[in-house]
């Protein structure tokens, strides 16, 4: 039988708990929805009020892989739903993942959390921005850590803070709070960042995503400050052959890396971060921290 537990009031039925996700690690489905629950407190503010796009890997990451922004076939009518504007489906509505038991629904289902920088009620107004490093071999996230510095750096003129989290795959991921501004502006000051930083370090970056380009450099990936763009959320695990997270880093972390391996963390390895630093991220949120585009 399929075990039904009950989370804040409500009932779920959570699936093949013992089934193995990650055959590297002996990963099992039951050890994937501890670790969510245990990072409630500190993913759920990342995702509240931000509709939610799925990659869904129900049989691990050697499975079948898809992406999904429709709420799935099934989801319980308590699960919160937004209107979000997308031309090829008027009227579209996505999850919202409010509490700890949507979050634990959402990941009954095996999936990794992709959010926007905008929140429902304001689609399309960015209340942060996202620099996405992502290395071209033979480079890894060490030469990501000298881009992110570089950038932290140059932000800082302009009057903004950054934080940094690894993507969870190979690279990391700056994010900076902003004050409510058009994702179309905020997109363009990404652009205008990514094509400085390729002037400034031209032996390290790149600014545009052509494969040929991209071989021993950072590609500095401006574009998911688009409004229809989405980055995985912290503390989001990754479709990968090792259960990786996306996880917040200090910046001594990033000034300190010299192997790839330093920044490569695991849903075993985020409980003890989470309990020594607390929530890395948590100033995004922090009143009077959201910067002003120039």
């Amino acid at each position: 039988m399929t075990p039904i537990t009950e989370v804040e009031g409500r009932r779920l039925a959570l699936s093949n708990l013992g089934k193995v996700l990650h055959p590297a690690t002996g990963t099992t489905k039951g050890e994937l929805l501890h670790y969510y629950a245990t990072v409630g407190p500190v993913i759920l503010p990342h995702l509240r009020d931000r509709p939610v796009s799925f990659l869904r890997y129900p049989d691990g990451p050697d499975g079948q892989l898809f992406f999904s922004k429709n709420p799935p076939p099934g989801t319980p009518s308590w699960v919160r739903t937004a209107p979000v504007p997308r031309s090829d489906a008027p009227g579209a509505r996505q999850v919202l993942v409010q509490d700890l038991a949507s979050l634990m629904w959402a990941a009954n289902l095996v999936v990794e959390f992709h959010t926007p920088q905008w929140r429902s009620p304001s689609p399309a107004v960015a209340d942060r921005l996202v620099l996405d490093l992502d290395p071209g071999p033979p480079a890894t996230v060490v030469e990501c850590c000298r881009v992110a510095l570089h950038l932290r750096e140059r932000l800082a003129r302009d009057g903004l803070e950054a934080w940094a989290k690894t993507s969870g795959a190979k690279g990391l991921h700056l994010l900076v709070p902003l004050a409510p501004t058009p994702s179309a502006r905020v997109s363009a000051y990404a652009r205008r960042l990514a094509v400085e930083a390729e002037v400034a370090l031209p032996g390290l970056v790149v600014h545009r995503m052509a494969r040929a380009l991209r071989p021993g450099k950072v590609f500095v990936d401006h574009s998911q400050n688009a409004a229809a763009k989405t980055t995985a959320a912290p503390y989001t695990l990754r479709a990968r052959p090792l259960p990786t997270v996306s996880a917040p880093v200090t910046w001594e972390e990033v000034g300190d890396c010299a192997d790839p391996g330093s920044l490569t963390f695991l849903l075993d390895d985020i409980a003890p971060r989470v309990e020594r630093y607390g929530d890395l991220l948590a100033p995004l949120f922090a009143p009077g921290r959201a910067g002003v585009l120039p």
